[in-house]
């Protein structure tokens, strides 16, 4: 394998995830750029129409959709290519575990968590970009790192600007790590009106262009609570030195304050882009097609406390990392499943914190909520909770 830290190309680059917005604003990356780039597998869940022409694109060596009916589709779209098609979870975890220098992990949600440990495998970075895998197993995950040897760079614009901004060697003069959020669409939306707020509403998001379920998540602030939970498995701090704090225009997208009275922030346009790009050439800094941030255009930035009556999913999110041991990944679960059925029309829009904190209750109460000490143990956390979140959001129908 290449050398990390060596910037010569081209680097072998896997991405899971690619027919997402941050698979394909890596894939725009990738292709102003073809030289430094060896595309080894690109995987979706089951777009096979998209993933081919990806595929085919950047000339990767496998395509693989995780869901076993879009396989003869995907067999059919790369005929002639000379590109290997799967299909199946199985097959997923296969590509994420072949050799390269990079995988970017952007699976949406926990069906990211086995290929994003299976990569750790094969790799020498991870560009993490599914958050669940460390909501779900932080300490499993994050444990197989280091025992691997495996760099993980964090894809997220909060995440990532924190890891710029960090100085690892000053560790303990780091009195907070602050991630910023816009407040979504409903920041300013009078309380009475937010149980009839309509999906479609919901994912007009002022700033960022997301999938839809990110794009709910940022709507409650759950997206932000589960920032908390990575931030504290990707930066070693507890919830006593995290913050959140509500930053509209989306510009400042991290900060860490020092004991010295030193507040370093990262500033950049709300374009995944900048991330991404700083992720893929690490430790190098190259140039990329985001529009420069003109200050003086913007005029202002203003920065508010999050209203945790207005966003109980943050507050659910923060006393889960205060539990600890299984409860991010049962509120994870819950949360998945809660945004699943707002989108499809079934729960409004206050009925997603409500069956999150329903689930997280019921699912104590078994007294199987321990920290995941495996991929399999995970898992079986993960499946319990979605049974028993489904179960709250069928009474909530009735």
């Amino acid at each position: 394998m290449t050398d990390p830290r060596d910037p010569a190309p081209p680097r072998r680059l896997s991405i899971l995830g690619a027919t997402g917005s941050i698979g394909t604003s890596t894939l725009d990356l990738v292709q102003r750029h073809p030289e430094r780039w060896t595309v080894v597998a690109v995987t979706a869940n089951g777009n096979a129409t998209a993933l081919a022409r990806t595929a085919r694109a950047v000339g990767a060596e496998l395509a693989v959709v995780a869901d076993p009916a879009a396989y003869a589709d995907l067999k059919a779209a790369l005929a002639g290519s000379g590109i290997e098609a799967a299909a199946g979870p199985s097959a997923v975890i296969e590509a994420a575990a072949r050799s390269t220098d990079i995988v970017v992990s952007a699976i949406v949600g926990a069906a990211g968590l086995a290929p994003s440990l299976a990569a750790l495998a094969a790799t020498r970075i991870v560009a993490l970009a599914n958050k669940e895998t460390l909501v779900c197993a932080g300490n499993l995950f994050m444990r197989e790192a280091a025992r691997r040897e495996v760099t993980v760079l964090p894809v997220d614009s909060e995440h990532n600007a924190i890891f710029q901004a960090l100085e690892t060697r000053n560790m303990a003069a780091v009195a907070e790590i602050i991630l910023t959020a816009s407040g979504g669409p409903f920041r300013t939306t009078p309380l009475e009106r937010m149980a009839a707020l309509r999906p479609e509403d919901a994912l007009k998001h002022p700033n960022w262009s997301m999938g839809r379920k990110v794009t709910i998540d940022s709507a409650t602030l759950m997206n932000k609570g589960l920032e908390l939970i990575e931030a504290h498995h990707l930066f070693g701090v507890g919830l006593d030195r995290l913050g959140v704090l509500v930053h509209p225009q989306s510009v400042i997208h991290g900060l860490v304050r020092y004991s010295d009275g030193s507040l370093l922030a990262e500033l950049g346009s709300p374009d995944m882009r900048t991330p991404i790009g700083y992720c893929l050439d690490w430790p190098v800094r190259r140039p990329t097609p985001v529009a420069p941030l003109d200050l003086a255009a913007l005029g202002q930035l203003t920065f508010e406390k999050p209203d945790r009556l207005r966003f109980p999913c943050l507050a659910l999110a923060e006393a889960a990392l205060a539990e600890g041991r299984g409860q991010p990944c049962v509120l994870n679960a819950a949360n998945e499943i809660a945004v699943e059925n707002y989108l499809a029309g079934r729960i409004g829009y206050t009925d997603i914190a409500v069956t999150v904190e329903m689930t997280l209750d019921r699912a104590i109460a078994t007294g199987a909520v321990a920290d995941p000490g495996s991929l399999e143990e995970a898992t079986r956390l993960d499946d319990l909770a979605r049974r028993i979140a489904a179960e709250v959001v069928t009474t909530r129908i009735r």
